[in-house]
């Protein structure tokens, strides 16, 4: 009887303590840079720019659009916690649109017969990672936001469709 009582509260213990996990990819996202609003991020949309014919050829363009897809999710995911929901929106969208470059490069290097297992193998965990990110803050998050700005129409952002979308998006690689 003793041990039924103390297997009962070593289980309560672990329920009560325990919290929801998500896949937890080894994939490490980058530390956010210069957010929306300060001086420094019109100079590093402009460094984005420039760098983006730094990365030539098919693996360059992976690489590219791998990182700016990371960062302005990344941008997203503290402009989400600061309650930006539109500058959040709007890098999230970023994000994706990058995202879809990125295959879009690996099958170009495919139809030159280049190996492309290793890069899809980053795309994989990527994608999980991204994916992990995108249903952490989706949890937090309101389903639907009006924006009220002062002097002009309301903006709705339906936040689920738009995290349900990003999944998606993502959920291809896999």
């Amino acid at each position: 009887m003793k041990k039924l009582v103390h297997l009962f509260i070593l289980v309560f213990l672990f329920v009560l303590f325990s919290k929801p996990v998500f896949a937890e990819s080894s994939y490490v996202l980058p530390y956010p840079s210069s957010m929306p609003g300060g001086l420094a991020y019109k100079f590093h949309l402009i460094y984005n720019a420039i760098s983006k014919y730094w990365y030539f050829g098919d693996f360059g363009q992976f690489d590219y659009n791998l990182k700016m897809a990371d960062k302005y999710l990344v941008e997203a995911k503290t402009l989400f916690e600061y309650k930006q929901y539109l500058l959040a929106d709007r890098a999230l969208k970023k994000s994706d649109s990058y995202f879809i470059k990125i295959r879009d490069s690996l099958i170009k290097a495919k139809n030159k017969n280049r190996n492309v297992v290793d890069k899809m193998l980053v795309l994989k965990e990527a994608s999980e990672k991204h994916i992990e990110v995108l249903k952490k803050m989706d949890l937090d998050l309101p389903d639907t936001f009006i924006w009220t700005p002062e002097k002009s129409a309301p903006t709705t952002l339906n936040l689920q469709k738009i995290f349900g979308n990003s999944i998606l998006l993502r959920e291809k690689n896999l």
